[in-house]
Formats: C-alpha cells, structure tokens, sequence
C-alpha cells in the first residue's frame, strides 16, 4: 500500500503548554490526545503515545471505577469523570480509590452512551 505513512500508535505533536510537558503525562492538541513520551517545552515537537494504557494523574479525592468512561481535563492537566467541558480519553482499567493519585486508562475514543 503505497499511502501508508505509519501505523498511529504515537504521533509527533507540538507541546500546547505554557509550563510544557513531561514524560508520561497526557496531552491534548485540538481533537488528538496522548501521553508524552519525553520531557517538552512549549511548541517542541514530542512523540505522544496515542494508544496503549497508562497510569495517568486524576482529579483529587476522585474514586473511579473499572470500566468507568473518562475524561481529560485540559485545564487542570488530568483525568475525571466530569464530561462536561472535557474531553473523551477512554476507560478505567482498574478501580482507583479516592486517595490514589493516579488512574489506569486505556487510551480509547469510545461513542457517547446512546451512540
């Protein structure tokens, strides 16, 4: 096939973020969100996971369960439950208690319930 570029497991995107990125947290650029592979400053070209599952940072005091639908909130830079004025990321692998800082999520732009 010759207009096959790659197979889209991570893309090369520009660093939205005044404060920049570091490895291993999520970033949303437009529609795209993924997990940076490397440290970036703001506008740096960084690889960014855009499949796989991650332990991503999560509201605080937030209990999440399994299979429960998330959500990344862009503003505060982590993971909720809130789909209001956030953006679809995927799904709750593991139940996470409120205390735990972190969430597992695998990576997947699952339809609206309904869809």
């Amino acid at each position: 096939m010759r207009n096959f570029i790659q197979p889209g497991n991570s893309l090369a995107i520009a660093v939205p973020y005044a404060t920049g990125v570091s490895s291993g947290q999520g970033v949303l650029v437009g529609a795209l969100f993924g997990v940076a592979a490397v440290d970036g400053v703001q506008n740096a070209m960084i690889e960014a996971a855009t499949q796989g599952v991650f332990d991503l940072t999560k509201e605080p005091a937030l209990a999440i369960g399994a299979g429960t639908r998330v959500f990344w909130d862009n503003t505060n830079r982590r993971i909720t439950t809130t789909a209001t004025g956030n953006f679809q990321v995927g799904i709750a692998t593991q139940a996470a208690l409120a205390a735990d800082a972190t969430v597992r999520v695998w990576l997947n732009r699952v339809p609206p319930a309904g869809s």
